[in-house]
């Protein structure tokens, strides 16, 4: 069989934590914005590949809620970065996909915050690939965010509420929990992404930067997945 052949089904909900755009950059003498403007254009490839895999619902971690900490000059890149290709993002509906940007719109410029509710809006009718992009997004804000919607729907009455009408509070209601995420660039942790979405996701890291993640390596990752013994809590 060609390694790069993909094995029995692909996972339902795979979430991608693009890291290793800096460190591409740099390896390469050359500005970490280089890096970030590689990996946008990667995000935008992966999306049809995973597409093509047969994958129903992905979200990407583009920007935590910590990432306001780097320096002004690439956070700044980055949103505009963002902005030029929320264009890109929002041609995507045109496929049938129906994009959500999980995360506090507030923090963004009225123009950005306008265009991610409008791309939203035209393609919540799209039932194709779902891509959810998570943009100042932190899985523990998240939740509080959720659990303050909980407490105001449910009053006095919160003993009545379960893990359903937790999980329809959050930014991914329309999603199933995630099956696999995946992670670029070497790291090994989650980083504070789909903290209550990924309570049983398997969990995949590669030391292949972001800017070099490739279809292969897509379906690398998709076999891996495909050999797990999954079996929630059972024997």
């Amino acid at each position: 069989m060609n390694k790069n052949e993909l094995i029995g089904t692909p996972p339902a909900h795979v979430g991608i934590i693009m890291d290793g755009n800096g460190r591409w950059a740099k390896k390469r003498g050359l500005p970490r914005t280089a890096g970030h403007s590689r990996g946008a254009k990667v995000f935008k490839r992966i999306v049809e590949d995973l597409r093509s895999l047969g994958v129903k619902y992905t979200t990407f971690y583009a920007f935590s809620t910590e990432n306001w900490k780097r320096p002004e000059e690439e956070v700044n890149m980055l949103m505009k970065l963002l902005d030029s290709y929320l264009d890109d993002i929002r041609s995507m509906a045109q496929k049938n996909t129906r994009i959500i940007f999980a995360g506090d719109k507030a923090a963004f410029s009225p123009k950005m915050a306008a265009k991610m509710k409008e791309i939203e809006e035209i393609s919540e009718n799209n039932d194709g690939l779902y891509v959810c992009i998570a943009l100042n997004y932190g899985g523990r804000a998240e939740i509080v965010h959720a659990a303050k919607l909980l407490a105001k729907e449910f009053g006095d009455n919160i003993d009545a509420a379960g893990e359903d009408d937790f999980d329809r509070l959050l930014y991914t209601s329309c999603m199933p929990s995630a099956d696999l995420i995946i992670r670029t660039g070497g790291e090994q942790r989650l980083s504070n992404f789909l903290i209550w979405q990924s309570a049983y996701a398997e969990l995949y890291f590669t030391d292949k930067l972001w800017p070099d993640f490739s279809k292969d390596d897509l379906i690398t990752a998709f076999n891996w997945y495909s050999q797990r013994d999954r079996r929630f809590g059972g024997v």
